[in-house]
């Protein structure tokens, strides 16, 4: 049975949506024309207007990613669309004719993966409460984030692309119901570190935003971004050149940067990259201080008083970095390689790191095993206390709400034991898409009030800037702990353990 169409204008034609009983959805917009060549390399450009009216219904075509892997399907999407117009997204609005808030989501993948048709990014419930929800697609890879110094933008064109969205939404909101004066931006892991470096750069294009699990500290500088190019072009036998990248098709420049990739963060001693900012920060391509879109890195703008204007939700899982070791086989290891990894990952006295936070195993985080011990310093060393310190460096100036999501999967890892808290663990509550093919692979009897009430609060930001019964951080630290049985605000939550950190992952 054919669906009931609805039609909008838009800067560059008018396009046509699927009209739902409670919203209408648009999908695989384009906002800037396909990166392709003489844009691979450049800035996004706007797309060339069309006439008639475009179908919008249906993903439009993921950026060149590669595919499989651990929930790639809730992740990424199935079956992705063909086509090189990787610059597209995505409108879901509970009335096109009124002005509603704006929620726009930058999806998360270490600047490699993902994509706007994970499928349980459907923005439904966002529109069901009220909310027009946007989402997009934006260079991955090297075609997003590698250092190409011939070419026309050297770096950050993947942040360009997520800026040329933003600018979409400015421009173009209105027409679909939403309120261009009223622009939350949310995004997950990567999704969040791409906000805080936007959040940097104060360019007026939202006026909230929410990071899940980011960090204002993972930045490259241009020498150790060019030296993963460079190891990427010569995994493919090309100089690292914008022309010698150019002639490589895109599934294998895809290949080599993942080749890469997995290097870089499988490395664990000092090697080619022990000394760099690449295997710190534990991603091999990730935005880079160029001295033209990004001159600092963004925890020092932000600490020097950079996007203070804009309200901020920012917060971790209780074990972030489960999702990392426990969906790999360690055992056997012992713990003093365990040590040297976290030596490797810039974690100060490791020794003393490791034993303190092995004290700190409880029945509802257990730390039983090396490698959870190992996860443990870890989820601080790269999420909850990088987090912390942008709450710290917004404190007293900016309204700022810190969260804790604590709720565990009982979904068993590959290393053995449940994932726990885990990294992305939070996505299918805060969308409200527990319900979403292959949600169950990650929540497993996900309940539905944490659902209802963390989409909630999300809904409740975005509205009006500001949330009830939540704190600001401040002195005392509080923090919302998310948790099924109860959720509440906690001063300082794991006081003993933040406080290790001090002096430590400090602006510069």
């Amino acid at each position: 049975m054919p669906h009931e169409t609805i039609t909008v204008d838009t800067a560059h034609g008018r396009v046509s949506g699927i009209a739902e009983a409670e919203f209408a959805r648009f999908q695989g917009i384009p906002y800037a024309a396909p990166p392709t060549g003489p844009n691979r390399f450049g800035a996004p450009v706007p797309p060339r207007p069309w006439s008639g009216v475009l179908p919008a219904h249906g993903f439009g075509p993921p950026a060149p990613r590669p595919v499989g892997g651990s929930f790639d399907e809730i992740l990424s999407g199935l079956d992705p669309v063909p086509g090189d117009g990787w610059l597209n997204l995505n409108v879901w609005t509970p009335d096109v004719t009124g002005s509603s808030p704006v929620l726009v989501w930058i999806h998360g993948g270490a600047f490699l993966r993902g994509s706007s048709a994970g499928t349980m990014y459907d923005g439904a419930a966002f529109a069901e409460a009220g909310v027009v929800l946007v989402s997009f697609n934006y260079r991955l890879g090297v075609e997003g984030f590698g250092y190409v110094a011939d070419a026309p933008v050297p770096a950050n064109r993947g942040l360009l692309d997520q800026i040329a969205a933003l600018e979409w939404v400015r421009d173009n909101i209105a027409g679909f119901g939403g309120d261009p004066d009223n622009v939350t931006v949310f995004g997950e892991s990567a999704g969040a570190m791409s906000i805080l470096t936007l959040l940097s750069l104060d360019l007026g294009l939202f006026h909230r935003a929410i990071a899940q699990s980011g960090s204002a500290h993972v930045v490259q500088t241009a020498a150790d971004a060019a030296l993963v190019t460079g190891e990427i072009a010569l995994a493919l036998g090309v100089p690292p050149t914008a022309e010698g990248l150019s002639g490589v098709d895109t599934a294998d420049l895809v290949a080599a940067q993942t080749l890469v990739h997995n290097l870089v963060v499988g490395t664990a001693d000092a090697g080619k990259y022990g000394e760099s900012t690449i295997q710190t920060c534990g991603m091999s391509l990730v935005p880079v201080v160029d001295g033209d879109l990004v001159r600092v890195r963004p925890i020092d703008a932000i600490a020097a008083g950079a996007g203070q204007d804009v309200p901020l939700v920012i917060g971790t899982t209780t074990e972030e970095h489960r999702y990392f070791v426990l969906s790999q086989s360690w055992e056997g290891l012992p713990v003093g390689a365990w040590v040297q990894r976290l030596a490797a990952y810039g974690v100060p006295d490791p020794a003393r790191f490791y034993d303190q936070y092995a004290e700190g195993t409880t029945a509802r985080y257990p730390r039983d095993t090396p490698a959870e011990v190992f996860s443990a310093v870890m989820t601080d060393r790269l999420f909850r206390i990088p987090s912390l310190r942008v709450a710290e460096a917004r404190k007293g100036h900016a309204p700022t709400y810190v969260y804790d999501f604590g709720w565990r999967t009982p979904v068993p890892s590959v290393g053995g034991g449940a994932l726990g808290a885990c990294h992305v663990v939070e996505l299918p509550f805060v969308w409200h898409t527990l319900g979403a093919s292959g949600v169950d692979e990650l929540v497993a009897d996900g309940p539905v009030p944490l659902a209802d009430e963390v989409n909630g609060r999300w809904v409740e930001f975005a509205a009006t800037g500001s949330l009830e019964s939540w704190d600001e951080y401040g002195d005392e630290r509080p923090v919302m702990v998310f948790h099924a049985e109860r959720s509440a605000v906690v001063p300082d939550p794991r006081g003993a353990e933040r406080a290790l950190w001090d002096g430590a992952l400090d602006p510069e």
